[in-house]
């Protein structure tokens, strides 16, 4: 991880080739590094600290920032393997404009992020943020017609059944003995 000295160091590099506002904050915590990027520059940034040495993408992280605003988070984890250094790159947007340019193709920036490619589909499938540009963009662990993003935190807990094989005959019957199966089903 760099120090808090070299975090600065490395904001100013990226503030000087790529605008004053491109890196909004950062933060050294507990020998961790982060930058808060503007999401318009986000894709910049990451080729920025690709050339610095960061070439891998380690994991690409949703969070949810409820009830502050911008609300959803997405978290780039990058490696510099030569020096064994890690760097955590994060954007914010808001829920009534969740889009962020997609990191995975490549562009007039320089190569893709190929690691990035599920974990923005799972991104965008639990929070909600739509990746401009991906070359796939649709839902990865819930059904295509499935309503919401589960991993928001002022989603509702509970209060939809679970239909198995056992009880899909009897769906209809929802609150009855045995959470939706008929008794007799259960036996």
């Amino acid at each position: 991880m760099p120090d808090a000295t070299g975090l600065q160091l490395l904001a100013s590099e990226l503030r000087e080739s790529e605008g004053e506002e491109a890196i909004l904050g950062t933060l050294h915590f507990r020998g961790h590094a982060k930058l808060e990027v503007d999401p318009a520059k986000i894709r910049a940034i990451l080729a920025g600290l690709r050339a610095r040495g960061y070439s891998s993408m380690m994991s690409v992280h949703g969070v949810d920032y409820y009830p502050h605003e911008p609300r959803l988070g997405v978290h780039y984890e990058l490696l510099d393997m030569t020096q064994v250094d890690r760097v955590t790159v994060t954007v914010r947007v808001s829920t009534e404009a969740p889009t962020l340019d997609s990191v995975t193709p490549d562009g007039q920036d320089g190569p893709g992020w190929p690691t990035a490619d599920h974990q923005e589909r799972e991104i965008y499938d639990m929070f909600g943020v739509v990746f401009a540009g991906h070359p796939d963009l649709r839902r990865i662990l819930m059904p295509e017609d499935y309503e919401g993003h589960p991993q928001r935190r002022d989603f509702p807990v509970g209060g939809e059944p679970v239909i198995f094989t056992y009880n899909e005959h009897a769906s209809e019957g929802i609150g009855t003995v045995g959470g939706g199966a008929p008794r007799e089903a259960l036996r």
